[in-house]
């Protein structure tokens, strides 16, 4: 009954898992644990997930290594293997007692690893099939019962339900990051000018997902039935565009007799052709001489017209097997640019036309000029050529009266077609102020070039007001002007236009506040100010604590609604005078022209600090967000934008390295040590790529009960060509957080055993060396092969290296921790735990563990003569468990003597000796007895 409810327990615990989405590895390897520990005692267990080749390969079992082989080099195929192929036929669970009474396993596997009995099982649920699982034997029959049986079939079937859900889970993201992509498609080629661009960015993003740059656009010629003309190459493709055009020249190659384009065309459909001369469609001279192997066509369809296509060529026969998703993806990226084509392809027409018409009205009015004497009289004739035009057209005499106009100018000006204007004042349209009306002709200015366009605002007749182009021209006779005839056009689109694109410019399209360019502006123009006027001003650096968490967990359109709440947060908490941007991913900053102290910059920041406290909600979700801030002052901190500017952010990432909601103000000990830490960095990985440099020394460990030297600590130190020899307080911590820790701690292990191989054959023959491991190396898989392979390169015994591990890095890493200990074992190395007694857990898991030595931290040997209480409960600890103890940071006689009556025997220590150059360790340990 125990066992039964511990097996629900441990059922309830892996459901728990999937629940909370752990990383499906680590799920299966939950179930496989509970398998071969809960229900069976077998040799292994193994699950078994498809491939795209029919078969199943090897993913998470127990153990991890059989006969050599890594579990994924287990490769199951069920034409092989007649069990497999009826479990998946049938998806039932299949028992085999005696492998040798039954010929459906396949008899190699069976041979290879002695099996007697045998349980292949599905992993499926609701009907559908993801893996199998493996059950079997070394030689000793597992005797499952029907109970058994089911209990594995329960915990497999989580397992099914464990890879569903990674599976669902991984379409999701991949839909969710294609709508993402064909959104940020859809605004770049929202701003796109020109058709160049837009097909930039078609190709930019098709190449992209096809992971194929070489694209071609074709378009129809709208002069000739069917014909089609190369336009634009990609810049990424093996073809220059100037060389492509060249060859289509030279070929004369004529795509109207072309089947595949003509096809394309026709059906409005992609066609993929991995291979062009297989297919009768290309033509293959052409494919021949551009060196196609395989072609992917897309049509460039707008509200039904086709436009062109859009080619795909493969050169080298390797790009052409596109998956069905990639190609749909790109045939959504081609649908959305096709649009944004006919509308850039319809405006370069339609500027066209204006071009065409405004030399037509200017020839025109060439004419007219010989027949302006006599203009209320102008011809039936003449009246219609003036109202072909598109353009408005006024002639005005030289009291700024009309003296005739076109429909186009009654139209744009919104007066009837039939409403005879002659004799209204050009005043009026002109939306004259009071202060031009002083002028006789306040729209005809002193020493301006005529025939030249020019812009100003006109008034329609119902008093609205619109953006005009214009163009006056004088009218002559005699070399004596007599009056002028005004052309213009309403340019209210193209303001708008030019409105949008400053706008962009200046402004950010997520939280439209101010961008980078924006604010930089507006800081010149306060530290001018503030330059002039003696005055000073604040830079706040911004930057959200975990943001990338919150893209990754919810998504980055999610995100952006974050990045609006914020800008809108702190819109509201600063004065007007501020000026809010944001810079880039989730930095935010922020100008404050007008603070007088650095107490008055504070308060605001402490303002802002405040609007992180109340949640934020969105979408139905509830998350809390933290920020941290730099703070720099002019003239303090900076003289220029650039400046207070990395000045603030530099302080910022000093506020960072403490907790949440912080601001740091800058001084000049941040850029300082941040230099430094830079310098140091690469004169680190300089060193490291050498292997230069790097000493060790040596600290011995003596035994007070017969005060001989029992082994030795290796310490390393860096000699430094400008600081000389640093401590590894100065660099071990820079090196963890570089990663360089791992390539350091293999040099420092290597040059240990090979100085501690060197000393044995001089005859010091019992001494263990001690080396410490860092949590990289710990969780580096390779761990054991790499020490296995030191000890056989130096030739020193195993049981002379001690590898010393903190407590803290043993309990934060239990179960991958065990394994490694007891692979370390193996090799017959020695296991110590440093700084023991400062971490935060149970003691309990030291019974699990395969050490040897407990070495006490210093910080209970200093105050060892006055409280003892933890430095016993240690010992005892150890004595109870079969360890041995030692004291590091002994440094007085006092404190040898107070534990070695305690019965902590082995001390290392400055009262002994501070770690030395190995030159002169031998000298050390021999006098170590004599000095004591």
């Amino acid at each position: 009954m125990a066992d039964e409810q511990s097996r629900y327990s441990r059922l309830a615990q892996i459901t728990k898992l999937i629940n909370t989405k752990l990383d499906l590895r680590e799920v299966l390897r939950h179930v496989v644990t509970a398998i071969s520990e809960e229900i069976v005692q077998c040799d292994s267990v193994g699950i078994y997930l498809p491939q795209e080749d029919g078969t199943y390969r090897g993913y998470v079992g127990k153990p991890e290594t059989i006969n050599g082989m890594t579990l994924d080099m287990h490769v199951v195929d069920p034409e092989q293997d007649r069990l497999a192929k009826e479990v998946i036929e049938t998806g039932e669970t299949v028992y085999i007692p005696d492998t040798s009474k039954d010929d459906r396993p396949d008899r190699r596997a069976i041979e290879a690893f002695k099996i007697s009995s045998l349980l292949v099982a599905p992993l499926k649920y609701e009907n559908h099939l993801y893996g199998l699982a493996f059950l079997f034997d070394y030689g000793i029959p597992m005797n499952l019962n029907e109970s058994e049986v089911e209990s594995i079939q329960a915990y497999i079937n989580m397992a099914a339900v464990a890879i569903r859900n990674a599976n669902n889970l991984s379409r999701k993201e991949i839909l969710i990051s294609e709508k993402q992509l064909l959104l940020n498609v859809t605004r770049e080629l929202s701003l796109s000018s020109s058709i160049r661009e837009a097909l930039d960015i078609c190709f930019q993003n098709v190449g992209e997902v096809l992971g194929n740059h070489n694209i071609a656009a074709h378009f129809l010629d709208p002069l000739a039935e069917r014909q089609i003309k190369p336009s634009n190459l990609s810049a990424n493709s093996v073809w220059t565009e100037e060389a492509w055009k060249k060859e289509h020249e030279q070929l004369k190659v004529n795509f109207r007799d072309d089947a595949l384009f003509q096809d394309v065309l026709k059906k409005k459909e992609s066609v993929l052709i991995p291979d062009v001369f297989e297919d009768p469609r290309p033509d293959s001279d052409v494919c021949r001489h551009f060196n196609i192997k395989g072609l992917y066509m897309l049509p460039l369809i707008s509200m039904g017209d086709v436009l062109g296509t859009i080619a795909v060529a493969d050169f080298d026969g390797s790009h052409s097997n596109y998956s069905k998703s990639a190609m749909q993806l790109a045939e959504s990226i081609v649908d959305a640019t096709a649009p944004v084509l006919s509308n850039l392809i319809y405006m370069e027409r339609q500027e066209l036309i204006i071009q065409e018409r405004t030399f037509e009205v200017r020839k025109k009015k060439e004419e007219l000029e010989e027949a302006f004497t006599d203009l209320k009289q102008v011809s039936k004739e003449k009246e219609l050529i003036l109202d072909s035009a598109g353009e408005g057209i006024f002639g005005m005499d030289l009291d700024g009266n009309i003296t005739f106009s076109n429909l186009s100018a009654k139209r744009i000006l919104g007066y009837q077609i039939t409403e005879d204007v002659r004799g209204n004042s050009l005043y009026e349209v002109f939306n004259v102020t009071q202060e031009d009306e002083e002028s006789s002709h306040p729209f005809i200015q002193d020493g301006m070039q005529f025939h030249k366009r020019l812009e100003r605002t006109f008034a329609k007749k119902d008093g609205t007001t619109f953006p005009a182009e214009y163009m006056i021209t004088p009218q002559q006779i005699d070399q004596q002007i007599v009056g002028y005839v005004i052309t213009f056009k309403d340019i209210t689109a193209r303001k708008q236009m030019e409105e949008k694109i400053k706008y962009h410019a200046y402004y950010d399209s997520v939280t439209n506040i101010p961008n980078r360019t924006l604010f930089q502006d507006r800081l010149n123009q306060a530290l001018a100010y503030a330059e002039t006027q003696e005055r000073s001003l604040a830079v706040l650096f911004l930057d959200l604590d975990r943001f990338k968490q919150i893209n990754d967990t919810f998504g980055h359109s999610f995100g952006d609604s974050v990045l609006k709440l914020v800008a809108d947060r702190l819109g509201a908490v600063l004065p007007k005078e501020a000026t809010v941007s944001r810079q880039s991913g989730d930095e935010f900053v922020i100008l404050l022209p007008s603070v007088e102290h650095l107490e008055e910059a504070i308060a605001y920041t402490e303002e802002i600090i405040k609007i992180f406290i109340a949640p934020f909600h969105i979408h139905n979700q509830e998350i809390t967000i933290k920020s941290s801030i730099g703070i720099s002052m002019y003239p303090d901190h900076g003289l220029n934008g650039e400046q207070l500017v990395k000045h603030a952010d530099a302080a910022m990432y000093r506020a960072k390295e403490r907790t949440g909601n912080q601001y740091q103000v800058y001084s000049d000990d941040i850029d300082t040590d941040s230099l430094m830490k830079i310098k140091l960095e690469n004169e680190l990985f300089k060193a490291l790529e050498r292997e230069e440099g790097f000493v060790l020394h040596y600290q011995p460990k003596v035994d007070m009960r017969t005060q001989e030297v029992m082994g030795m600590e290796a310490l390393v130190r860096w000699e430094h060509p400008s600081y000389g020899l640093l401590p590894p307080r100065e660099f071990i911590a820079l090196a963890e957080e570089t990663g360089a820790i791992t390539k350091l701690g293999r040099w420092v292990l290597k040059e240990a055993c090979r100085k501690r191989k060197e000393w044995y054959d001089l005859g010091f023959k019992a001494m263990v060396m001690s080396v410490n491991l860092s949590p990289q190396q710990l969780s580096q898989r390779n761990l054991v092969e790499t020490v296995s392979g030191i000890l056989e390169d130096t030739g020193l015994k195993p049981e002379l290296l001690e590898l010393e591990l903190t407590e803290n890095l043993i309990i934060h890493n239990t179960k991958q921790t065990v394994a490694t200990i007891a692979d370390l074992k193996r090799l017959g190395v020695q296991i110590s735990i440093d700084d023991f007694g400062t971490g935060y857990s149970s003691l309990a898991y030291l019974k699990d563990l395969p050490v040897d030595t407990l070495k006490i931290d210093k910080s209970f040997i200093d105050d060892i003569t006055n409280n003892s209480a933890i430095t016993d409960t240690i010992i005892s600890l150890a004595k109870n468990l079969h360890l041995h103890v030692i004291a590091e940071g002994v440094e007085t006689k006092e404190q040898a003597q107070c534990l070695h009556k305690k019965g902590c025997h082995l001390i290392q220590g400055y009262y002994f000796s501070p770690p030395i150059p190995a030159d002169a360790f031998l000298d050390r340990i021999s006098t170590i007895i004599s000095e004591r």
